[in-house]
């Protein structure tokens, strides 16, 4: 029999692990539109080297699993940064994974951003090189802005399938939501408990954070 009251005692520990769970949520969602930015803008770019180079950044990341990357990050960041610094400084389970959700994500961005600046009409680029603005200054100004606000109801719904796929930093040790919810699990003997709490608040986020989308996208379409 299930025996939820026992949870209770638990909450603070899993408390800590939700936190770190949103600050790598935040900091991969930032750093992975920023460089998804790039990305776009290199894809779109009129130069065949950047638009292959982006492109195939884009394909790569795209076809492999994401567990795959977070192994490949969490072995090969320390020892790439030991190659440059010359140093062996262990950076940690988190900062590896940290690399390797913002690289992978990038590329989901990416195309997001870039059917966004697709979508924006050849004549509001017009209209921005006819006042004098070269093409980083239109695009920054212009362009931008209108793509950000066009995509943002899909860029919220990535950052949700992201905050789902964090709990598998699990492989390598982080101690986010899921992993704490799996170690008290283990240790009190309880872990059908445990990974039923930790599958009900996943669902709430989720749920609560994609009717939100949907509220804001309805807004933005009126």
């Amino acid at each position: 029999m299930l025996h939820f009251s026992d949870l209770s005692g638990s909450l603070p520990g899993l408390w800590d692990g939700m936190k770190i769970t949103l600050q790598m949520l935040l900091m991969a969602v930032v750093g992975g539109m920023v460089l998804g930015t790039l990305l776009a803008l290199a894809r779109l770019s009129s130069n065949k080297f950047l638009s292959s180079l982006g492109g195939f950044y884009v394909t790569y990341f795209r076809s492999i699993p994401l567990l795959m990357v977070i192994s490949w990050f969490y072995f090969a960041v320390p020892l790439i940064i030991g190659w440059v610094t010359g140093a062996n400084h262990p950076i940690g389970a988190f900062v590896s994974c940290l690399v390797a959700f913002t690289m992978f994500e990038a590329a989901y961005y990416a195309e997001i951003v870039r059917a966004g600046i697709q979508a924006v009409s050849r004549g509001q680029i017009n209209a921005a090189y006819a006042l004098g603005m070269p093409y980083g200054q239109a695009m920054r100004l212009v362009v931008l802005p209108q793509a950000f606000r066009k995509m943002t109801p899909l860029l919220l719904q990535q950052s949700i399938i992201l905050f789902q796929d964090t709990s598998l930093v699990y492989a390598v040790g982080v101690l986010d939501f899921f992993n704490v919810a799996y170690s008290k699990g283990n240790i009190t003997g309880e872990l059908q408990q445990y990974i039923l709490l930790a599958g009900v608040v996943y669902f709430v986020i989720s749920f609560g954070a994609s009717r939100l989308v949907k509220h804001l996208q309805k807004r933005m379409t009126v």
